[in-house]
């Protein structure tokens, strides 16, 4: 009996103490959750770390130096951007443009930021920060191709970098021209200036940068301000659009937009609606 009833009472004895545990156990761990939260507001791969796909050859906005670092108006925006969050570490990653949508939408980077124009197709697979940027899609071509403008591209080999805004445009509207797709500029310029194409169709700041190089000539420039580029993130991040978008406005308000604008496009004309006010 006396064994029975010591058993019986260091049994009793035993339940606050494991009912505290079990309580302070579980306040642990909501304690890590809330922690864990506080310490990655924004869902990021890793807290205060950015890891961006971007494109090493889309100069003057994304593109390797000579030592090998991304530069270029959206590589120093962005960095600013997320000054602003408070992250420092921020690392661009080459991709085909093609890869960059699906990779952001599934995880394996927090952001795509290489002048990437905000579409409703786009925004299927991702959401987008408020655009911080607008520009002009750009016909380039040799001399001697016979492309002197969009109505003489009619029957002409015209190349594009797939997935981007200047293949959707030019399968809308350049529906006689033989549309043919490369995974970089610089692929598209090569067989342009080596005869496989009459004319390329590429963004604007782009173009300049190839035509001082190759000597190559300008056929149009066509305005594209109803999908100006934003930032790529994952759906279903609430915080990081807003904290983006702010930032993003922010930098407008205080000038830091215009500075790097008339540093990477000097001449070009200034969007009044990124200016501060």
């Amino acid at each position: 009996m006396t064994s029975h009833k010591h058993l019986h009472n260091s049994r009793h004895n035993r339940l606050p103490a494991l009912a505290a545990t079990l309580f302070a156990s579980a306040a642990f761990c909501s304690f890590g959750a809330y922690a864990a939260a506080d310490n990655n507001p924004y869902g990021l791969i890793e807290p205060g770390h950015l890891r961006v796909a971007s494109l090493g050859d889309a100069k003057p906005y994304t593109f390797t130096d000579k030592t090998g670092q991304f530069t270029g108006f959206d590589v120093e925006f962005f960095k600013n951007v997320a000054h602003r969050l408070g992250i420092e570490q921020v690392d661009f990653i080459g991709q085909d443009f093609t890869a960059i949508l699906p990779a952001v939408a599934n995880g394996q980077y927090d952001a795509g930021v290489a002048a990437i124009g905000i579409t409703p197709a786009r925004a299927k697979t991702v959401d987008f920060s408020t655009g911080y940027l607008v520009g002009f899609l750009t016909v380039l071509t040799r001399s001697d191709s016979g492309v002197k403008n969009v109505e003489t591209l009619a029957q002409k080999r015209l190349g594009v970098v797939q997935g981007t805004l200047q293949e959707a445009y030019a399968i809308q509207h350049f529906k006689q021209t033989d549309v043919v797709r490369f995974p970089d500029n610089n692929a598209a310029v090569s067989a342009l200036n080596n005869g496989t194409l009459d004319a390329i169709f590429l963004d604007n700041e782009a173009a300049k940068s190839y035509a001082e190089r190759f000597k190559l000539v300008t056929a149009a420039d066509i305005p594209s301000f109803d999908a100006p580029a934003g930032v790529a993130i994952a759906k279903d991040k609430p915080a990081f659009k807003a904290a983006l978008d702010k930032a993003i406005k922010d930098a407008m308000q205080d000038g830091t937009w215009k500075q790097l604008y008339e540093k990477w496009f000097p001449g070009s004309p200034l969007p009044k609606q990124y200016l501060p006010q």
